[in-house]
């Protein structure tokens, strides 16, 4: 059988409820807390941020998704452009070539 105790990295149990209570801290005197402190309101509190930290992975996903659209459509105006730029550069040459053309079919 296992009895090594959870870390923080992995607890043995993600219910609040199950978890272990804080030991009370040497530098804090004892009876520092709010004595109208609710528990319900703790754990309340405790269970909320379990969800959010559940939810931080999706959230980071949801990041890199749109930071790898975001690039993706970056790179496909990048490529438009090159291609718009190449497409204008050979119609300026067929241009050139139609007028050098002409200018020969005057001369003669």
């Amino acid at each position: 059988m296992n009895t090594i105790a959870g870390t923080i990295d992995r607890p043995l149990t993600h219910d609040p409820k199950k978890q272990a209570p804080m030991k009370p801290s040497t530098s804090e005197p004892a009876g520092s807390a709010i004595p109208d402190f609710t528990t319900t309101g703790a754990t309340d509190s405790r269970q909320n941020r379990t969800r959010e930290m559940q939810l931080i992975p999706e959230a980071l996903a949801r990041a890199h998704m749109r930071d790898r659209l975001h690039e993706a459509e970056q790179e496909r105006r990048a490529i438009r452009l090159a291609t718009a730029r190449r497409m204008q550069r050979r119609a300026e040459r067929a241009s050139m070539r139609a007028r050098r053309a002409l200018a020969m079919a005057v001369m003669q």
